[in-house]
């Protein structure tokens, strides 16, 4: 039995990586900061066959402490200060974390397991201002926020620490994923909860920015599969994980109203305060190397998966006996 440790695995990715691994016959065990409230939620269903040990990207004795114990033949960093617009608000932090964080997780990994094989979460947001579209694992990068500058300082220490070192490290350049466990304050679930929400009268509008920005959004179920494939290859090597198509905020917002019978644009109205200083305005990823190497390919559509993401928010208000007062709920959830 192998054992992996994740890092992150209170988040969208770690929920569905232990999942993934938990169905392979994995040992999973996941680092958590301590906290007097743990939101342990995504992964309250697997507290039973999960281990969790307190550590944080802060603290390189926990990490050398929490290593030395588990003994992980797999460390997968999924742990960061991952909110675009936070890293604008909280710029110091997030590289101590999101940066420095897997510098420190690295060291940690040379002094104590040097033979574990280790992935890093990189990020499309590392391309920013992009210089070709699609972009692939040889596009330069151009990041326009602390996070994506944060991300590109951790994609090359762990390629540093693979050249210097002759550890097997491997960055997943991960465009955007999404799911039902993404959390409210990014912007596709702020769509679907929100127009949840105005179909069960909560609300009347939806405030968003920018609703021409376009994104390659992908499941976050598929995106997992694709880092346990980059750990299991002979040779360490970087990986663009995408779908291979954008769509814009405007596309979503239609599809997530569409879904309840409303017209997105009777509710959604923008608001300045959520553009970002430096906006980045496509995102397309070309996942050819992973198609080809990994054989690694998405299955969920993104129609089915804002759907997905729309059903399951108007499933949480249907549970606590609230009652549409506009739209018209798909017949599968009546």
């Amino acid at each position: 039995m192998k054992t992996a440790l994740i890092t992150g695995i209170t988040g969208q990715d770690g929920s569905y990586l232990a999942e993934h691994l938990l169905e392979l016959g994995y040992r999973v065990v996941g680092m958590v900061r301590r906290s007097s409230t743990e939101a342990t939620e995504r992964i309250d269903h697997l507290r039973d066959r999960i281990e969790l040990r307190q550590g944080d990207l802060l603290d390189p004795m926990a990490m050398v402490r929490v290593i030395a114990e588990v003994e992980p033949a797999e460390i997968y960093n999924l742990a960061a200060q991952s909110f675009v617009q936070t890293s604008f608000q909280e710029p110091v932090h997030t590289g101590e974390v999101t940066a420095l964080g897997v510098t420190r997780m690295l060291e940690a990994l040379r002094q104590v397991a040097p033979g574990a094989r280790f992935y890093q979460a990189s990020s499309s947001e590392m391309f920013g201002k992009v210089a070709e579209s699609p972009q692939k694992e040889s596009t330069p990068f151009h990041p326009r926020s602390p996070y994506g500058v944060a991300k590109v300082y951790g994609h090359w220490i762990t390629v540093n620490y693979r050249e210097s070192y002759d550890m097997y490290a491997c960055s997943g350049i991960l465009f955007n994923h999404e799911s039902p466990r993404r959390g409210l304050e990014f912007v596709t679930r702020k769509i679907t909860d929100g127009a949840a929400k105005i179909a069960f009268g909560e609300a009347d509008e939806l405030a968003l920015g920018n609703l021409d920005s376009r994104r390659d959004w992908g499941f976050a179920g598929d995106y997992v599969r694709a880092m346990h494939l980059m750990l299991q290859q002979d040779v360490p090597d970087d990986f663009v994980i995408s779908t291979g198509k954008t769509h814009s905020v405007r596309e979503f917002c239609e599809i997530a109203f569409g879904r309840l019978g409303l017209d997105y644009k009777e509710f959604v109205v923008t608001d300045p305060r959520f553009y970002r200083p430096a906006e980045v305005d496509l995102l397309l990823g070309d996942a050819a190397k992973a198609a080809k190497q990994l054989d690694w390919r998405p299955e969920v559509s993104f129609h089915g998966l804002v759907e997905m993401m729309v059903d399951h928010d108007v499933q949480l208000r249907l549970q606590r006996g609230m009652e549409p007062r506009r739209g018209e709920l798909p017949a599968s959830l009546v």
